[in-house]
């Protein structure tokens, strides 16, 4: 299956045949659709072919996308008729909500350029998104956090996807962030997400999901709150303010 997300997030819509439908979802040989993963939820929209649509509730992954293979599951509205393989379908995705996600999951990269500590958790949204930050002896300022976060937004820094090898991720360990998801390896590289200029990135770490070209795309953030979710764990909480 050719992951069109994964080159070009801005695709909104492909022509694709229908590989296997079924009640577990519907595969395609090429999708725009993004399956739920690392914290961003799965896209919605439809499919639609000669003499019949059906709506995509959800995508999410089937068998494991590096080591076995691509697998995206479309998953369907309940009680609808589906496409029998081999059909040419144009599958849609629901653009407004994903842009959203891309604007969200970029300013969740930016937060994680402004406050120091490992992150623990995280959850992107269309209307909030939150981060968990394990931040010992650590006093967050809201204000502070949020003028920081608009600063690199204003900014306009690019953002562009870069690859190195397992081998090379696993010689630099400060490049992950994450303290319960670490990123997939096995297939021989590893896509990160460089914020900023190569030689001096504001971040820079693995992630698959998709994202914003500049951070000027993203508009200006809100900090919603900051919640003490045990003795070290800090929850922020950012809403799009547009």
């Amino acid at each position: 299956m050719s992951l069109i997300f994964r080159d070009d997030a801005y695709a909104r819509k492909t022509e694709a045949t229908v590989v296997a439908s079924g009640p577990d979802g519907i595969r395609l040989d090429r999708t725009p659709f993004y399956p739920a993963g690392g914290g961003q939820p799965g896209d919605v929209g439809v499919l639609r072919w000669s003499g019949g649509a059906v709506s995509i509730t959800d995508t999410r992954k089937g068998a494991d996308l590096v080591q076995e293979g691509p697998d995206v599951l479309h998953i369907p509205a309940l009680d609808t008729p589906l496409p029998p393989p081999g059909t040419v379908v144009e599958a849609e995705i629901d653009w407004d909500r994903r842009y959203r996600h891309m604007r969200m999951h970029t300013a969740l990269h930016l937060l994680c350029a402004v406050v120091p500590g490992a992150v623990t958790g995280g959850q992107v949204g269309a209307e909030r998104s939150r981060l968990d930050f394990d931040v010992p002896g650590s006093s967050l300022d809201r204000d502070e956090i949020e003028e920081q976060l608009n600063r690199l937004v204003e900014g306009d820094h690019p953002v562009i996807p870069r690859f190195i090898s397992d081998a090379d991720l696993a010689a630099q360990p400060e490049l992950v962030r994450t303290l319960s998801v670490q990123p997939p390896t096995g297939g021989g590289t590893v896509r990160l997400l460089c914020i900023g200029a190569s030689d001096a990135p504001i971040d820079l770490q693995p992630c698959g999901g998709t994202h914003v070209a500049r951070t000027g795309e993203i508009g200006r953030v809100q900090v919603a709150k900051i919640e003490n979710k045990g003795k070290q764990n800090r929850r922020i909480v950012v809403a799009l303010e547009a």
